[in-house]
């Protein structure tokens, strides 16, 4: 018999642990002067190429707890909320923390070399990664129909996430992706044991492709800057 996940009913408390810091920060970021001002961005970890070039490696990590209007933090809570607990419930408590903070470094690293411009934050790097754990799933455990069903939505929304992306200002694309592809390898490096192993083989060169290009991506945006 095929196995959906186990402990369906388990509380997915590292969701609502990442959604409590998040909003905490967007409260405080209003505290502190607006979370449109840049200064007040910048306080509370924005991504900002200067800062990044100077040492601030931490930039590149903090940026998913940060948001832009009030606008910003609705849309990104709410796409936590129902998308982190399912993730959370199928890949466990600590594989879906190591995915969504994976994720979203890699989107910020992205978003470092390709969109140097301008301050960046938002946690829709590591949102997208939650996304491309699925696209892993779906592939890695496609003879599961709930799983399959499941990875093609998500490989829709992205989709349809990605192409609205290239028809607004403002938007961070180099970021989602990043995250997108972030996601896929992390998945791949941790699997979903609830679900069947994944071959050794595919998770070690997963793993090994996301290393490795991220060293790529820093050295590429710390040459050529």
């Amino acid at each position: 018999m095929q196995r959906t996940w186990r402990r369906l009913d388990d509380t997915p408390f590292v969701t609502y642990a990442l959604l409590a810091v998040t909003v905490l920060v967007f409260v405080l970021e209003t505290l502190g002067g607006g979370s449109t001002d840049s200064y007040v961005l910048l306080r509370f970890g924005a991504r900002w190429n200067p800062l990044i070039y100077l040492g601030q490696w931490w930039r590149l990590f903090t940026p998913m707890f940060v948001h832009i209007g009030l606008m910003h933090i609705v849309v990104n809570a709410v796409s936590l909320f129902y998308l982190g607990a399912i993730t959370e419930r199928i890949f466990g408590h600590w594989r879906f923390l190591v995915i969504y903070l994976v994720s979203g470094v890699a989107g910020n690293v992205a978003s470092f070399v390709f969109n140097a411009n301008g301050l960046a934050a938002g946690a829709s790097t590591a949102i997208f990664g939650l996304m491309g754990a699925f696209l892993m799933l779906g592939d890695s455990y496609r003879h599961n129909p709930v799983i399959t069903q499941l990875s093609r939505q998500f490989m829709m929304l992205a989709a349809m996430n990605l192409v609205f992306n290239l028809f607004s200002s403002g938007v961070d694309i180099f970021g989602h992706i990043g995250g997108l592809v972030g996601g896929v390898l992390i998945a791949f490096a941790v699997g979903a044991p609830q679900l069947g192993p994944v071959p050794t083989s595919r998770r070690v060169i997963g793993g090994t492709v996301l290393v490795v290009g991220l060293v790529a991506l820093l050295y590429v945006g710390f040459t050529y800057a």
